[in-house]
């Protein structure tokens, strides 16, 4: 026998799937016709008043159906038992897309590019962070007898190439020497603390390349230091226009909201260990602007570290499972992918 509250939660169920799909409030009429409740229309009325006085459901002005609050949202995501696993197909589909990635960069904007797509929401992405980065390799390449190229490469695949003007011709030996000073310093070092060795190098460097390394350590320590507007990728924004219908006075100001940095970072925030994923719904968003959407978004790296967040943005009237479902699979495939 099913107890009148999983009655209710059954009945919200359906009044979130039909209004996600529909967009049109829903009756009780409907409920009985579209969903096996076995239960009659009276009982479905009953209960909708019950959802409705507790702040479940609510009516729009001009129209005898209801639909879901925010606190309905919250319910449904919180008791959702099972979110619908991606197909093998569409599992293959993501894991070849991304593989076929050449760098870091690349696997940023496919990743953006996918989720915008599986979801139809608008897709972000946090670059890895650096302070979770660490140095694998300091690469120095001649240009001109007097000009290097220096690339920095991160564990994160991370790679930052700067032109360096050395002021005076240079031979390859003591390229070759610079090199193994900078690799045995800063190999294996955190980014963060790899930027407070970078100021000792010029002190500690051979006298004759003393003023080569002043001017290769300037430059290192720009890599080194994290660069905010670096950070985030965003993708699918069009898709927001799409639903127009879901933002009636709100459209302009969450567009406006996602191009900031900041509010985008904090929408992620949230996000603290690898493979949990964190829905926030409509109020609970700390950006005013952002109250109209809801975020699904989870933490991606390895199974020891968080590299950075990743999520969709959407308004509240969304798939959630399916979204769930492709926020999770993409993130596990880039973290496969940057743990490698």
């Amino acid at each position: 026998m099913v107890s009148s509250e999983e009655r209710r939660l059954e009945v919200l169920r359906a009044i979130v799937a039909d209004y996600v799909h529909n967009q049109e409030p829903v009756a009780s009429k409907a409920i009985v016709e579209r969903h096996n409740l076995g239960v009659s229309s009276a009982t479905v009325r009953n209960d909708m008043a019950s959802l409705e006085e507790d702040g479940y459901i609510t009516q729009p002005h001009t129209s005898a159906g209801r639909i879901p609050t925010d606190k309905g949202y919250r319910l449904f995501v919180d008791r959702l038992s099972d979110v619908k696993p991606l197909s093998t197909a569409e599992r293959r589909a993501i894991q070849s897309f991304l593989e076929g990635a050449i760098d870091l960069d690349d696997v940023m904007r496919r990743s953006v590019r996918l989720l915008a797509q599986l979801t139809r929401q608008v897709a972000v992405i946090q670059y890895p962070t650096l302070t979770t980065s660490t140095v694998r390799h300091v690469e120095l390449v001649s240009i001109t007898p007097a000009r290097i190229m220096m690339v920095l490469i991160t564990d994160t695949g991370r790679v930052d190439q700067r032109m360096v003007d050395l002021g005076d011709v240079i031979a390859d030996e003591s390229i070759a020497r610079l090199r193994t000073i900078l690799n045995s310093t800063l190999a294996g070092k955190r980014l963060t603390d790899a930027a407070a060795k970078v100021a000792e190098l010029p002190e500690s460097a051979p006298a004759d390349l003393r003023d080569v390394m002043t001017r290769l350590s300037t430059v290192l320590v720009e890599s080194l230091v994290e660069h905010p507007e670096e950070r985030l990728v965003l993708g699918g924004t069009a898709n927001l226009t799409r639903n127009a219908a879901d933002f009636p006075h709100s459209l302009r100001q969450v567009l406006e909201a996602l191009e900031e940095q900041v509010v985008v970072l904090k929408l992620l925030a949230a996000t603290t260990d690898p493979g949990t994923i964190v829905v926030r719904i409509g109020e609970e968003n700390e950006a005013e602007e952002m109250r109209s959407t809801s975020v699904v978004s989870i933490g991606y790296g390895t199974r020891a570290t968080l590299l950075g967040g990743m999520g969709v943005v959407g308004p509240t009237r969304m798939d959630y499972p399916t979204n769930i479902a492709a926020v999770r699979a993409v993130a596990n495939y880039v973290g496969d992918i940057l743990g490698k």
